[in-house]
């Protein structure tokens, strides 16, 4: 096990930061950096119109990329995955994974507010006009119907990002 890489994974709303973070720990960590979201875009430019073609194809490169990470992490290499882990079932399947190949893994929760997710989510879609279709405040409260936060029951490595930009390791 001391040769295997460290896995970093998020958990927080549409419009935490996750995306922004993800790439700040990759670089803090020496770490490959996978997004889901370039996944999806090599893989399925077009296909992807609504929220349940992101289910679809999302669930259908996960045999992929847990692979592909699994291949990195044996080798010694630290990953980091932009991909969400806003449920119960979605931070088990990263856990499996390490789990799978005996490596340590840290979850990174954004804890910020309805309000501070929107402000956000407001400029993204300034900067990124591209995602303005998808970021919308319709889109972030469908969405955060399904969001569950990280409880202790999960035995997750854990570090908690509150609203005020603090952390600490729970």
């Amino acid at each position: 096990m001391g040769n295997q890489g460290k896995l970093f994974f998020f958990c927080g709303k549409m419009g935490a930061g996750k995306s922004t973070k993800s790439k700040v720990v990759a670089a803090e960590n020496n770490a490959v950096l996978v997004s889901e979201d370039d996944w999806l875009s090599a893989h399925y430019p077009s296909q992807i119109q609504t929220f349940d073609d992101y289910i679809t194809y999302s669930t259908l490169i996960k045999p992929f990329i847990k692979r592909h990470i699994q291949n990195l992490l044996n080798i010694g290499v630290n990953v980091v995955m932009d991909f969400p882990a806003n449920t119960v079932k979605q931070r088990a399947w990263f856990v499996t994974m390490c789990a799978e190949v005996e490596c340590e893994h840290e979850l990174w929760y954004l804890d910020l507010t309805d309000e501070q997710c929107l402000s956000q989510i407001a400029k993204r879609r300034i900067e990124q006009p591209q995602r303005a279709k998808f970021d919308t405040e319709a889109v972030f409260h469908h969405v955060t119907q399904y969001f569950e936060a990280p409880t202790a029951i999960e035995k997750l490595n854990l570090v908690h990002v509150g609203g005020n930009a603090q952390q600490s390791a729970v």
